[in-house]
């Protein structure tokens, strides 16, 4: 789901899904190999410092190369986590309900080019809003979980009648098809069009059409949350933090669903290679829009590769696949508690596929008195982002807020240089040149100190 369902922070305003660039020719990568111990190393790192819980699955030509569990499936109960252990994942959800629209479509039960007004004339601007739009985020359907008081009612159970009053109550954003814009929505209501076309229960399809043929044992989409489920938890004050759960009643096919690392891999293997769908369904799905969205996935580079990818966060659970069709590689990566920035972890396990060097990251801190903060702090400009980033002191620890977004402490690791790991960004301040430089995911952006 969109980041609205999620506490922790999402700095967007950079760069998209493992985006960076790099001076290693593959020439030079091949001469590396990366054991399997050092990626053991790399996550007990990341839990050892409160930074990872979950599963990771790589797969290269059809096999699982690496699986890892790490940390707990609860905390309190004290219930470790293993290879099996299902996770909610968010906003990958939408290539599963994405694989039964086109499924529909091949069925002849609907087709891409019907309406809105088909299925839900009441929905604003329904008449010109097709099932393709909706795919694509097109449709310009307001974003439900961008209510004002969403995070207050996101909890409680609710029947189809109820969403579908929230969704119509908004006003249509913007022209169908004039651009995108991603909204929970899209998906909230194509997964009541598939309910409707073959009058089964999104639940029934999921089991009919991906689950029972694929024999995934631990994926399934319920409207109750059971207390057996796994628990998410963000990092706050030094501790993990259990996590209240949106009610999947509220997200459906836009975030609904529970799934593990592994089965997550095997279902984007059972996409492309046309055991769901037909070669002309995947080429439709992965026929790109805004040069970056097709349909229930997105473009990804990865150094010289091509690839396909969504992610997924709701509550304290995040979640990432990613598919580089030339090499058949798939990684999958399911966490319910994570304080660190999941692209960085995508990018370090591909690595592995590619023998590519990847570093263990340090978390290291140096102590930095309050006098010393203050001298980092103001508005800072860039010629090259139409943004400002707030620079200040918060009880007792230097934070940065970009414009319309949430701020996020700063850690210091060496003289005037700082990270936030969540989203992979690091500052280095230049206080003489009243100048800062910012660097997230290979991209490094020049700042100056706005002059009172």
């Amino acid at each position: 789901m969109k980041n609205s369902l999620s506490h922790r922070l999402s700095i967007i305003f950079i760069s998209l899904l493992l985006s960076f660039t790099t001076g290693c020719s593959h020439s030079e990568q091949q001469k590396l190999y990366i054991h399997k111990e050092k990626l053991d190393t790399y996550f007990a790192t990341l839990n050892e410092h409160d930074r990872f819980m979950g599963s990771v699955t790589l797969c290269k030509q059809g096999e699982i190369v690496y699986q890892t569990a790490i940390g707990f499936s609860n905390i309190e109960k004290k219930i470790k986590a293993d290879n099996n252990t299902p996770y909610c994942i968010g906003s990958i959800s939408k290539t599963f309900t994405a694989v039964l629209v086109l499924k529909a479509a091949e069925e002849k039960r609907l087709s891409l080019a019907d309406t809105l007004a088909t299925f839900f004339p009441k929905i604003d601007n329904a008449k010109n809003i097709t099932l393709e739009h909706m795919l694509y985020h097109r449709s310009g359907i307001y974003n439900i979980t961008n209510e004002k008081d969403f995070l207050k009612i996101n909890t409680k159970k609710q029947n189809k009648e109820e969403m579908l009053k929230r969704i119509g109550s908004h006003k249509s954003l913007f022209a169908p098809n004039s651009k995108m814009e991603y909204s929970n929505s899209n998906y909230i209501l194509l997964s009541y069009i598939l309910e409707k076309v073959y009058n089964k229960s999104y639940s029934q399809l999921i089991k009919e059409y991906i689950t029972i043929p694929l024999e995934l044992e631990n994926t399934y989409y319920s409207t109750e949350i059971e207390e057996k489920e796994t628990s998410s938890y963000v990092f706050e004050q030094n501790e993990w933090k259990n996590q209240k759960r949106t009610s999947p009643t509220q997200t459906i096919g836009a975030g609904g669903l529970i799934s593990t690392s592994k089965e997550i891999a095997l279902f984007i293997q059972a996409i492309f290679d046309h055991t769901l769908l037909s070669k002309e369904s995947i080429a439709k799905m992965t026929t790109l829009k805004d040069n970056a969205f097709g349909i229930g996935l997105f473009h990804v580079p990865f150094y010289t590769y091509s690839g396909y990818a969504h992610t997924g966060g709701i509550d304290g659970f995040q979640s990432i696949w990613v598919y580089i069709p030339k090499d058949q590689v798939i990684l999958s990566v399911t966490s319910n508690a994570l304080s660190y920035d999941i692209n960085s972890i995508s990018v370090a396990v591909l690595s592995t596929a590619y023998d590519i060097p990847f570093d263990i990251p340090s978390f290291d801190v140096i102590e930095v008195n309050l006098d010393e903060l203050t001298q980092y702090t103001g508005i800072y400009v860039s010629n090259q982002l139409p943004l400002t980033i707030h620079v200040f002191i918060e009880n007792n620890t230097l934070k940065a807020q970009a414009t319309r977004q949430p701020s996020f402490p700063l850690r210091p690791t060496q003289k005037d240089k700082f990270t936030f790991d969540n989203a992979g960004i690091a500052m280095e301040f230049k206080v003489n040149e009243k100048s800062m430089t910012l660097k997230q995911r290979g991209m490094s952006f020049n700042f100056q100190l706005k002059q009172e």
